[in-house]
């Protein structure tokens, strides 16, 4: 714990501004196209689709 605490501002600012992205992804309804992509992708490398 006393690592994460000491972790660069810089770190802690780009997981910050990940997160309001992710958010702002989800605002937007952006989740079943992700989904869906990953669905056709892994389809694809089984060989099944």
């Amino acid at each position: 714990m006393k690592k994460f605490v000491r972790a660069p501002r810089s770190g802690i600012g780009l997981a910050v501004i990940g997160l309001v992205m992710m958010g702002f992804g989800i605002f937007r309804g952006e989740v079943p196209v992700v989904l869906e992509k990953a669905i056709n992708i892994c389809m694809e490398c089984i060989g099944i689709g």
